[in-house]
């Protein structure tokens, strides 16, 4: 099968930074599915796996957390799908990837690709979706289906114009929440008001004088997905007392957890491997959130964010893909279709 991979961590401008490669389709076993990918989309964990490092791979490693594809094959312990069946999937970090024609995924975190969607617009979703979902209603501890307290509710999207930004704020919307996005330039500004933001700020700007500007009230939620860094003191200034604080966004330099204790604030982290990573408990939450917003897409609630779509999927193609996100100016979602 076709596949793109790397042996050793390179700049992307690297010409072994990503390589075409024929390898053997593989055998799924226990509860994996054999998905054959009809399309994928580029997310920034990519870019941050492939980072240069002094570490080499014997093997190939194939890089790619978001497909959509037609299962084709299933493990002896599956029983939630069948071969023909459409599905969409972020995968497991410890995992090989979906830069390939065909890939295993354990049915436990694979969803029904929406009806309505075409492979790539369904490709776009599952990584940045399960992030939004889970952080929002799982870490946060909102209640999706309370939308009437919701309703006296707000959240704070940081980097409400990315890929998780952009489901996220509609996710949030969906809930009955009151939501304030960032963005800084006027086609992300005019790309999150689209998505459903009810007010939107500048997050290279001092947070807290905005919202006094707009007259809106200290945010009860705080979603940051930029720079946990860059933002924390601001975050911990506006928040409400007594809210909650989520980062996606691994920090460089301690945080000050103080800032918070006055306020009696929280903050937790997200970050949608987890559960396929330590095969934990619940692992299967996975799947059933993917086929919520399997329903909630063919119902009208949410839309793909699918902004760009590129073809073939090969080495070349990824690299273009990969230097766009790495300029930290993409919008919405990148995806990829055909090998």
């Amino acid at each position: 099968m076709k596949a793109v991979g790397l042996y050793k961590y390179l700049p992307i401008e690297h010409e072994e930074s990503l390589i075409d490669l024929e390898m053997e389709k593989p055998k799924p076993q226990g509860r994996d599915l054999l998905v054959e990918v009809k399309a994928i989309s580029v997310n920034p964990v990519d870019t941050k796996v492939r980072a240069p490092k002094e570490q080499e791979e014997e093997a190939p490693k194939i890089l790619g957390w978001d497909a959509s594809g037609i299962v084709v094959e299933c493990g002896p312990d599956c029983t939630d799908f069948k071969p023909g069946d459409e599905v969409y999937y972020a995968g497991s970090i410890t995992r090989q990837g979906s830069y390939s024609e065909f890939q295993l995924v354990d049915e436990r975190i694979t969803g029904r690709k929406p009806a309505n969607l075409s492979f790539p617009e369904a490709a776009a979703l599952p990584l940045t979706a399960i992030t939004a979902y889970e952080g929002l209603f799982d870490r946060m501890g909102i209640d999706p289906d309370d939308r009437s307290r919701n309703q006296q509710k707000s959240v704070l999207i940081i980097g409400g114009a990315g890929g998780v930004g952009s489901i996220a704020v509609q996710l949030a919307k969906w809930a009955g929440l009151h939501v304030i996005a960032t963005a800084s330039r006027d086609e992300t500004v005019k790309w999150v008001k689209e998505h459903g933001a009810d007010a939107v700020i500048n997050h290279h700007r001092p947070m807290k004088k905005q919202i006094e500007d707009l007259s809106l009230a200290d945010p009860d939620y705080i979603f940051c997905l930029n720079n946990t860094d860059l933002h924390w003191e601001g975050m911990s200034e506006i928040i409400k007392p007594q809210g909650t604080v989520c980062s996606i966004v691994e920090n460089k330099e301690p945080l000050d957890l103080n800032l918070l204790k006055n306020k009696s604030a929280a903050f937790v982290w997200e970050f949608m491997f987890t559960r396929a990573m330590f095969e934990t408990e619940d692992m299967d939450q996975q799947q059933v959130l993917l086929n919520r917003i399997s329903k909630l897409i063919e119902e009208g609630a949410l839309k793909t964010t699918v902004n760009e779509t590129l073809s073939p999927i090969n080495a070349d193609t990824l690299k273009k893909a990969h230097k766009k996100i790495e300029s930290g100016k993409t919008i919405g979602k990148i995806v990829l279709q055909d090998f």
